[in-house]
């Protein structure tokens, strides 16, 4: 849910853009609809739609499809009242929400608004009369079967992997996945006295033995092909190796190869994926450091993730797609509990297996506290490469890896900062990352970038600028930019990089555009356009607006409108000589 103080900095942001691209899977923007009905039918429904997504803030009284503070800032009338409107809530649902209200002041509309704040909790509400929506990203959709079930999940009502199997547990178990299992372990540090029992005792420890039974988190760990495949008929993974997106040249399936356990499935995926990541040497002083092109780390943290939430009740496959150029990962069943690719790198952990989970999480092979995405942004960017994309496609989840070269510049300056006791976290390579990639960025985007809140966004930027030192500053309040301190832009990218140099410095941007200005003047040419400009200095739209600011004590200044402005250099006129308009257009 959003504080009072990040609501009043949203609603400055109104004069720039319309509410509804400011509303997020935990905020929307709800106009206070004329009829006193309507309006409480509103508030109901937004309460039901937020409480089964996780909770959140409904800002009510405020148009969402309006550019302007004044024309979007309608208010709530005074005849509502905090109290009845939290009354009317809890009269109306199922099971009963009673969600905090608050009055906020403001000088636009009515003078008032109304921020609903929704506390998450046992979903599935619904209204009284039996209707419901669970919010998913900006919208509230209806809550269908599908819907409810993805919902007991969340809950833990409904684990698959908590089932028992009537089976004994000896024919069940394969000695080759527990010992697989334990070797992971080992190498993943789990307690010695836990790896030291007997086969019995060790899934007896995990918890995955329920009166004397296996259960089905307890076959996905360790069990043999014959009965995962028994018991587990939806359950299977396969990797391809295409040549295009249509085409594959090899394939395997894990029933076939009766790798299905998933210490062994981890395994032969591993095995296939690694048959074409090639590794880059990197030598730093007397030593040589060897990198995949998909770093390992990464690797596994996805293919663990793909193999621990993938929905069982599905018939499909865990599935990886290896391209010459990139590499996908995907599950059957889509992110659950509110979870999106916008909000998962921070978002609490929530498991759609969660005795499965619990069992990994005891031999340190997952991590309950949600790192694992973290460790998997991390491994890839401290080498310099972008990070995974990660798409939600309502049925499956996608992790998709660029294939990319490390980088020995950027690795080498990660390596250095550790030696001088400046660990960086995720947030910091992810603004160094991009702002290698472009010129600048402003709080807005590396907050979604970040997928952090602005204010958060504004102290770890600070500290990239006053503490590490590696960014510049420009602009005040909420037209600051960042960018990267030209040295350590220059040291990050390496030798061969001398355009990317020039772009960012401001000063031979002016000296280029302003000479390029006169020529065209000297030839009686027409001036630059906006699109010119951002070709010879690899500058944004905006940038290039603020370089003609600066520009025009220079004589620069802009002539025409839309797509037919140009920038021209406007000679100051001689001793004696009438000044002399240079607009075309005037008279």
């Amino acid at each position: 849910m959003r504080e009072l103080t990040e609501v009043r900095a949203l609603l400055a942001r109104l004069d720039e853009v319309e509410a509804d691209v400011l509303e997020s899977q935990d905020l929307d923007f709800k106009e206070w609809p004329s009829d006193d009905r309507h309006a409480i039918r509103l508030a109901v429904d937004m309460a039901v739609c937020m409480a089964n997504g996780g909770g959140g803030t409904v800002v009510l009284g405020v148009r969402d499809r309006v550019i302007g503070r004044t024309n979007a800032i309608i208010g709530v009338p005074g005849s509502a009242t905090p109290h009845q409107l939290k009354r009317d809530i809890y009269e109306r649902t199922a099971p009963k929400l009673t969600p905090e209200i608050i009055e906020l002041p403001v000088a636009e509309g009515t003078g008032r608004l109304f921020l609903l704040q929704v506390y998450g909790g046992l979903p599935p509400y619904t209204t009284s009369a039996g209707a419901g929506t669970v919010r998913r990203g900006r919208d509230c959709v209806p809550l269908t079967g599908d819907l409810r079930d993805r919902l007991m999940v969340e809950r833990g009502e409904s684990d698959v992997t908590a089932v028992t199997i009537p089976e004994p547990v000896e024919s069940l178990v394969s000695p080759a996945a527990l010992e697989r299992l334990r070797d992971m372990a080992r190498q993943e540090q789990a307690p010695a006295d836990l790896l030291r029992k007997s086969d019995l005792d060790l899934l007896g420890a995990l918890e995955i033995l329920r009166d004397g039974r296996l259960t089905k988190a307890g076959l996905l760990i360790a069990g043999n092909a014959g009965a995962i495949t028994r018991h587990l008929p939806n359950y299977d993974w396969t990797h391809e190796r295409m040549s295009s997106s249509t085409v594959y040249v090899d394939r395997a399936d894990g029933r076939e190869v009766r790798e299905l356990a998933l210490p062994l499935a981890l395994q032969a995926l591993e095995a296939r994926i690694n048959a074409d990541n090639p590794i880059t040497t990197v030598e730093h002083g007397l030593y040589h450091y060897e990198f995949r092109a998909y770093p390992t780390v990464a690797l596994r943290e996805a293919l663990l993730n793909a193999l621990c939430h993938l929905d069982l009740r599905l018939a499909s496959p865990v599935l990886v797609k290896q391209f010459p150029r990139k590499l996908e990962i995907s599950n059957p069943g889509g992110l659950v509990g509110g979870i999106t690719p916008a909000n998962i790198l921070h978002h609490p952990p929530l498991a759609r297996n969660p005795l499965l989970v619990h069992a990994l999480a005891k031999l340190r092979l997952v991590n309950r506290s949600n790192l694992g995405i973290g460790r998997m942004f991390e491994a890839m960017l401290i080498e310099g490469k972008q990070p995974p994309l990660i798409i939600d496609e309502e049925s499956a989840v996608r992790v998709v890896f660029k294939r990319q070269e490390t980088s020995p510049a950027f690795r080498e300056f990660i390596a250095d900062e550790g030696k001088n006791g400046r660990v960086l976290d995720v947030d910091h390579l992810l603004v160094l990352r991009y702002l290698l990639d472009h010129a600048e960025t402003d709080t807005a985007t590396a907050a979604l970038l970040c997928q952090r809140r602005d204010a958060e966004m504004r102290d770890i930027l600070d500290e990239m600028l006053q503490v590490y030192g590696y960014l510049q500053r420009g602009g005040a309040g909420r037209g600051s930019w960042w960018r990267l301190q030209p040295a350590l832009h220059r040291k990050l990218e390496g030798a061969g990089h001398a355009e990317r140099d020039q772009r960012i410095d401001l000063e031979v941007a002016k000296t280029r555009v302003l000479n390029m200005l006169k020529a065209r003047q000297q030839r009686a040419q027409a001036g630059l356009t906006n699109a010119e400009v951002r070709e010879v200095t690899g500058y944004t739209r905006q940038q290039v607006n603020r370089l003609i600011h600066e520009l025009e004590a220079e004589s620069v200044r802009m002539v025409g409108h839309g797509r037919g402005a140009r920038y021209e250099f406007v000679l100051p006129p001689q001793p004696g000589q009438r000044k002399i308009d240079n607009d075309p257009t005037s008279m």
